[in-house]
């Protein structure tokens, strides 16, 4: 069965314009930006290659939709959004220029301004390169750095709380890699529980990116902190996202996590500002 359809407004709001000025055949991408193909402009919609066509209402819902994406399958088309119960959030797919961000009741778990999810992503494995060995990713999301960090370390092993957030990488065409990629491998579950049955020194780069503490404050203590040292190699090195070491809280935070990866045994704790984290030694 081929991919399904996946647009937001970068794809549909030049269409109309488009057809007005009399023209009749478009590119478009079907997966956010990845690839194009050939579309056809009728008086009620685009017929896209596979035959399946858009009405002019549902492209305009599209075009008007600035934080939404959207899937065209069997079911028609509908935004990706969901509500987990298992977490009372939602969770929901946002578009940018490249790789779109996942929303978390509202909150985008990746940096957008004045950079995008692609680029954050290479800040926070250029603060630890090289990205080889075996290595640990305390929280999938898209799974955009366990993709990333594939492509050069022998093994990643990626850790996901939340089903609603790998429903959505699922929809995803950025994620595609994360349920191909063969040196990949996805556990379910909190990864204060899971790193605790992990082999001791199993690691030689971790990327700790936890949500926000207010939802997740359990893994930026001392006692996951201490886990972390256990599986980590001699001479690894783990990152660890915190966010604007510039805002209020964020120093605050920053400060507060030092100090404490230093009680745990990390040494050479130093800011990553530019991947707006930590960067800790074993």
């Amino acid at each position: 069965m081929s991919a399904p359809i996946v647009l937001s407004h970068y794809q549909t709001r030049t269409l109309r314009d488009a057809f007005s000025a009399g023209i009749t055949r478009v590119e478009i991408s079907p997966d956010l930006g990845l690839s194009a193909v050939r579309a056809e402009l009728y008086l009620d919609g685009i017929r896209l290659p596979d035959g399946q066509t858009l009405h002019w209402e549902a492209l305009d819902s599209i075009s008007e939709a600035a934080n939404s994406c959207f899937v065209l399958d069997e079911g028609g088309l509908r935004k990706i959004i969901i509500y987990s119960e298992f977490s009372d959030l939602t969770y929901s797919l946002m578009p940018t220029v490249g790789s779109p961000t996942m929303l978390v009741s509202g909150i985008p778990m990746h940096r957008i301004k004045d950079t995008d999810p692609g680029q954050d992503t290479l800040e926070k494995l250029k603060s630890i390169k090289p990205v080889t060995g075996q290595v640990l990713d305390t929280a999938t999301g898209l799974g955009y750095t366990a993709v990333q960090a594939s492509r050069t370390a022998a093994h990643v092993t990626t850790i996901e709380y939340e089903p609603a957030a790998l429903e959505i990488a699922r929809l995803n065409p950025w994620s595609r890699s994360l349920f191909t990629a063969p040196n990949i491998t996805q556990l379910i579950g909190d990864s204060y529980d899971i790193v605790q049955t992990l082999d001791d020194e199993a690691y030689a780069r971790i990327i700790h990116d936890p949500p926000v503490f207010a939802l997740a404050g359990h893994l930026y203590s001392t006692e996951f902190y201490l886990e972390l040292y256990r599986v980590l190699q001699p001479s690894g090195r783990m990152f660890h996202y915190i966010g604007n070491p510039e805002s209020k809280s964020g120093a605050g935070i920053t400060r507060g996590v030092v100090k404490r990866l230093r009680q745990a045994g990390f040494e050479r704790v130093r800011e990553a500002r530019p991947a707006f984290g930590v960067v800790a030694y074993k």
